[in-house]
């Protein structure tokens, strides 16, 4: 067994209930399944193919989900390739996965106001911004740059879906 985690997209507390998404991939045939936050992050144990598991995974509620190895993320973890950038201090760093890597990756760094894309790896991109209230500009940019069949994590909340997964 290989445990998962699929970051859902569009998931809040006011629309979701966490138990409820709980059960929804234990009836899909997923083991050891757990949430972590009310955002729509979930993990769990399955056999077989990384498509064949993020269908059931997407069938199993009305979220889209974006499936990805616990191994994988931990690789993502301790390279932390955001080290090789001059991230401002106050930067919240982000994560976005995709669907499927884009056909075509602009030149990057980008950069709007204070967010900036740093670096587009296989099935994510890697953006930092200083947060603003009522200031979206880091989504804006990724969504302009890479449309919307995506989800983000911040790079936090990634550590602790990987130290939450089962084992």
């Amino acid at each position: 067994m290989t445990s998962y985690a699929a970051f859902l997209r569009g998931v809040s507390p006011m629309n979701a209930k966490m138990p409820e998404l709980v059960r929804a991939y234990a009836k899909a045939g997923f083991e050891d399944v757990a949430t972590v936050a009310s955002s729509g992050n979930v993990v769990f144990r399955a056999k077989g193919a990384l498509s064949a598991i993020e269908k059931r995974a997407n069938a199993a509620t009305k979220f889209l989900a974006f499936v990805r190895p616990i191994a994988q993320l931990e690789e993502l973890l301790e390279a932390d390739p955001f080290a090789r950038f001059e991230v401002p201090a106050a930067a919240k760093r982000v994560v976005t996965f995709f669907r499927d890597r884009p056909t075509q990756i602009p030149k990057l760094p980008i950069t709007l106001e204070a967010a900036t894309i740093y670096a587009a790896l296989d099935h994510a991109i890697l953006t930092a911004y200083v947060p603003k209230p009522g200031n979206p500009v880091f989504m804006t940019l990724i969504e302009k740059t890479f449309g919307k069949d995506i989800t983000t994590r911040t790079w936090d909340s990634v550590a602790r879906i990987v130290a939450k997964a089962p084992g």
